[in-house]
């Protein structure tokens, strides 16, 4: 079953003084682009969570943000009252009776009026905050999933297609070798000469061996076989079915050239029209 690598993923959790949010965006790209925001004080797990989201959501341009929201009345800043104190006296000395409300408004604004204690990491805080982060990363897996399976949907319509198309081609093959028959024999005619009927026979057939189509049928219904089983299969994966594309491509492509048949190579058009739209919906597979 494939994954699409585009999803989305949120959890949250309220803690006695703080609720954590994570959130968890994920876009298509070649490897794994990983991009993590959080708190400082959670810096030093960063490396194991990193390790922890390659595992679990494998490729793709990934976004975690990990936000904390103070709910309780504790702060991490703190009036730095001796600092206050030092520049209230220095203005007075300048001022003897201004007014001290007036001096501690201009005090609080003073640089380093205010201190900010660095809090240290809670081990038993982050296990909670574990349960949030497998959450998230559960809830953009699903997505994932459910965007495959839509994909699993379009990829099978337009194989249908391909092969819809390859059919009615093969169809006209018979009216496409007589054609070429028929004009081989009209320049033959119209030279006016002599030929042998044996020799012609052989030729024509070198010919028509050379326009052949089948060898191209049988390899493009088998690539169309085979995307088919990779995307139901356990093992699927975006590069594999690109592989798969390039190949078909290459038979489409063949089918064509060979074809010297106008409606054989409107379906021939149709066809790589097809494999095209499976081309840009691959990009997305995981």
């Amino acid at each position: 079953m494939i994954q699409s690598m585009t999803g989305f993923g949120k959890a949250s959790l309220q803690l006695p003084t703080k609720k954590i949010t994570v959130e968890v965006k994920s876009l298509n790209s070649k490897g794994l682009d990983l991009n993590t925001r959080m708190p400082s004080v959670y810096r030093e797990m960063e490396l194991g969570l990193r390790n922890q989201i390659a595992q679990q959501l494998e490729r793709g341009k990934i976004d975690f943000s990990l936000f904390i929201e103070i709910t309780g009345e504790e702060t991490s800043s703190k009036i730095n009252v001796p600092i206050i104190r030092g520049y209230i006296n220095q203005m007075k000395a300048v001022i003897a009776d201004a007014d001290e409300t007036e001096l501690m408004k201009m005090a609080v604004r003073m640089p380093d009026a205010l201190k900010t204690e660095r809090d240290e990491l809670d081990e038993n805080e982050w296990k909670q905050i574990q349960t949030v982060i497998i959450e998230a990363l559960n809830n953009i897996s699903e997505f994932r999933q459910s965007e495959g399976l839509s994909l699993e949907k379009e990829f099978s319509l337009r194989i249908a297609n391909i092969r819809e198309y390859l059919n009615q081609a093969i169809a006209l093959d018979p009216e496409r070798i007589q054609i070429i028959k028929d004009k081989l024999q009209t320049a033959i005619a119209e030279l006016k000469v002599n030929i042998d009927e044996n020799r012609f026979e052989q030729e024509l057939i070198y010919y028509l061996e050379k326009l052949d189509v089948t060898e191209e049928r049988v390899r493009l219904t088998n690539h169309l076989d085979y995307f088919l089983e990779t995307i139901t299969g356990n093992e699927a994966n975006g590069r594999k079915l690109g592989f798969i594309t390039q190949e078909m491509g290459r038979e489409i492509n063949t089918l064509g050239s060979k074809s010297n048949h106008a409606e054989m190579q409107k379906l021939v058009v149709m066809m790589k029209d097809e494999l095209e739209k499976i081309k840009e919906q691959v990009l997305n597979v995981l």
